[in-house]
């Protein structure tokens, strides 16, 4: 497993199931800006606020045209194996809830503070342990990376701006200087 960090804004997302984890995934794809088509053949929980369409209906072959990622929050292992098979041909990226041994993602665990991302992850195999270990860690986190962060951004653009390289650079005494400024309390 590699973690990266995916920009879904503007992007395609397929969510394949209507219960809560369904529309709690696809809450959260739309929180990132991804543009959420649901499909259910029955809808047991509500649509998150900024949802693009909701079919009810069963899932066909032929769905995943088009969609950068698929959750597959069926329930259903009949519809889980043609979604996945789908998804490998299409060779769409595929997150299938509760089943370890498919799909080629896993939801992290993340904490927040501006552009500071700290991401959390067992592989699928604990996610409350995942979320246990994510807030232990925010726990010791100062509370002003993400102004932190915008500080070191500005001083990296006036470097490159000068026509200086950021490469090799010791980052850590802006760094320490950045946490501690008085400037960069948390919004």
């Amino acid at each position: 497993m590699l973690p990266l960090i995916v920009n879904f804004t503007g992007r395609k997302v397929l969510v394949i199931g209507g219960g809560f984890i369904g529309m709690r995934k696809a809450a959260s794809l739309i929180s990132e800006g991804a543009l959420v088509t649901v499909i259910t053949k029955e809808l047991l929980a509500s649509p998150p606020e900024g949802v693009e369409e909701v079919l009810v209906r069963e899932y066909r072959p032929g769905d995943l045209e088009g969609f950068l990622f698929c959750v597959a929050a069926t329930g259903d292992k009949v519809a889980n194996d043609a979604i996945e098979r789908e998804a490998n041909e299409r060779a769409t990226l595929i997150n299938v809830v509760d089943d370890l041994e498919r799909g080629d993602t896993y939801f992290a665990a993340l904490h927040r503070q501006g552009d500071v991302i700290v991401a959390v992850s067992t592989s699928g195999s604990a996610p409350a342990f995942a979320q246990w270990i994510r807030t232990e860690i925010a726990r010791l986190l100062p509370k002003n990376l993400g102004s932190a962060a915008k500080a070191l951004q500005a001083e990296r653009l006036a470097l490159h701006a000068a026509g200086e390289t950021t490469e090799g650079r010791d980052w850590k005494p802006s760094i320490a200087a950045a946490l501690a400024s008085k400037n960069n309390e948390p919004t």
